[in-house]
């Protein structure tokens, strides 16, 4: 994500969630050392141009990985992309050596939840009264180390996966870590 896309990227978070990212709050996290932010695009090919479909963000604290957001336009939901936001994600924290991953998820966001599922997180705890819009609690998930074989073997079936249904797709998302200035 570069400050060019923030634009695009509060549109489809305004679309995504009642309440996203206070104001300045992406101007912050793209200057902040330890988060790392993507964007998905989907090429018109008519058009032959690229507009913003999700996004995504972890902060990568010590040795772990904790995924901030990950958002799909609502319009382009149940079409792999929240898959492709996720898988991005991941590859990111193994790129930077980070041992697992963690995450806060709304208790009522069945979808979400069992994405993360997919990928391998399971739920450890929960944060009473977490969010700040409503008051509901936050589910806590967290993944299996990264690097250990079950989770490897997990990653590849999704990448294959991913592969058939959005063909391409994986060799996208292949560099997504590019280094940091």
């Amino acid at each position: 994500m570069l400050p060019g896309d923030l634009p695009a990227v509060r549109e489809v978070e305004s679309r995504a969630y009642a309440v996203g990212f206070a104001p300045g709050g992406l101007e912050r996290e793209l200057a902040n050392r330890v988060a790392r932010y993507i964007v998905l695009e989907e090429t018109e090919a008519e058009a032959a141009r690229a507009t913003i479909v999700g996004f995504g963000g972890l902060w990568l604290q010590f040795d772990q990985a904790h995924v901030i957001t990950c958002a799909v336009d609502p319009v382009r939901r149940r079409a792999g992309y929240g898959s492709l936001v996720v898988h991005a994600l991941v590859l990111i924290a193994i790129e930077e050596g980070m041992v697992d991953a963690t995450l806060e998820v709304r208790a009522s966001n069945a979808a979400a939840r069992a994405l993360y599922k997919r990928y391998g997180f399971y739920e450890v705890g929960e944060r009473r009264k977490y969010y700040a819009d409503n008051g509901e609690d936050a589910v806590i998930m967290t993944t299996e180390a990264l690097a250990s074989e079950p989770y490897q073997a997990r990653l590849a079936t999704l990448a294959e996966r991913l592969e058939a249904r959005l063909p391409g797709a994986m060799g996208a998302i292949a560099a997504v870590s590019p280094p940091r200035p």
